[in-house]
């Protein structure tokens, strides 16, 4: 078996991953060509992810010309700790604004500790109410997945 087989996650292993962490990195292909990358929050949706963002910003015109993006997750401070996901995805771009509202909600809610199903306090819906019409949303849907979980070499390269 390859070391490179030895460190791949398994589609559950992936899944359980991102519910843990927080923070994804979004390449988008800017108007040059070039990679723009962007830090997002995100929730998982799905096999793949889902976020809001400023309907006007650089991310959603590299999106609504190419709706296709790479995307990471990853941590460790040391490189037996090192894990990670990063996807090829397709990228749906939501603008019903009472969807962009339902995701903000549930973005807003998971970043504050909330669980599923949590009544949402009335000054969070207000304020998402405020925010969805300027927004859309973004679902990544995976079209080519890889991963990487150093710990499973027992701390030996």
């Amino acid at each position: 078996m390859s070391r490179r087989d030895q460190i791949r996650m398994t589609e559950d292993e992936v899944r359980e991953y991102l519910a843990g962490q927080k923070v994804i990195n979004v390449a988008s292909v800017g108007p040059n060509g070039r990679p723009h990358l962007a830090p997002l929050w995100y929730f998982p949706h799905e096999d793949g992810v889902a976020t809001w963002t400023y309907g006007t910003s650089q991310k959603a015109k590299n999106l609504r010309r190419l709706a296709q993006a790479t995307v990471l997750v990853e941590d460790g401070d040391s490189y037996e700790k090192l894990r990670g996901v990063s996807f090829e995805a397709d990228v749906e771009i939501v603008e019903d604004t009472a969807e962009v509202t339902r995701m903000g909600i549930e973005l807003m809610q998971r970043y504050a500790g909330a669980k599923p199903g949590d009544p949402v306090p009335d000054e969070l819906k207000a304020f998402i109410a405020g925010q969805a019409p300027k927004r859309i949303g973004l679902i990544f849907r995976p079209t080519k997945v890889a991963s990487w979980n150093h710990g499973k070499l027992g701390g030996t390269y």
